[in-house]
């Protein structure tokens, strides 16, 4: 049966519009899935901590020499790794921060991008090595940053995460993002605003199936 990974970085909580896109996409895509899996991962509540020269070396040290310390040091990379193997594709949903992702999202990036499980550069050149997976990110700015925008030299989301997963091996990466989000701010209807969403989040996760 097919699995997919559920991740959320937004703040928000029940306001925030990226976790109700991934919630649209986790109900179609179980339509699509009968008895498929969703795990799921919040990272805000995640407790995720910068790395530091300790992580470092224990990921450079060949897994049959790390010591107990370095061991523990890699426990919860191992574990966030661990869900992507599992998975058969990833549903993030990313809220703009500054222009780009938030910073949860960044301490994921740090922890699950790590020489020799997600990357290696064996024959002198880099390989992604989680391949065979699919991830679609679902995105929400307060701004319109779309192509043709005024705004959109400073989307740094889609050119960065398009990149790093492209890195580690995903061949499938889809976008789709819930511009102008502000305007909820100032009145305008959640329902009216979300429904264009809404179907086109869920027709992507009905094309995976």
């Amino acid at each position: 049966m097919a699995t997919l990974l559920r991740i959320d970085s937004s703040p928000m909580g029940a306001a925030s519009v990226s976790r109700h896109m991934s919630e649209t996409f986790v109900e179609s895509w179980k339509k699509a899935h009968p008895g498929g899996t969703v795990v799921t991962r919040d990272l805000t509540k995640s407790g995720l901590v910068s790395i530091n020269a300790e992580w470092v070396a224990a990921a450079y040290t060949p897994a049959e020499s790390r010591t107990a310390e370095q061991k523990a040091a890699l426990a919860t990379s191992d574990e966030l790794l661990a869900e992507i193997d599992a998975a058969d594709e990833l549903a993030i949903g990313v809220s703009m921060h500054n222009f780009n992702i938030p910073s949860v999202l960044k301490l994921w990036v740090d922890q699950v991008v790590r020489v020799n499980r997600a990357f290696s550069y064996a024959d002198g050149k880099p390989k992604g090595l989680l391949m065979g997976k699919k991830a679609t990110f679902l995105v929400a700015t307060g701004g319109a940053y779309g192509p043709g925008s005024g705004m959109e030299s400073l989307n740094f989301i889609e050119p960065y995460l398009k990149t790093l997963f492209g890195f580690v091996g995903f061949g499938d990466v889809v976008f789709h993002t819930a511009g102008g989000a502000m305007a909820l701010n100032y009145g305008a209807d959640r329902a009216e605003f979300l429904q264009p969403h809404d179907e086109a989040v869920a027709a992507l996760a009905a094309a995976h199936a």
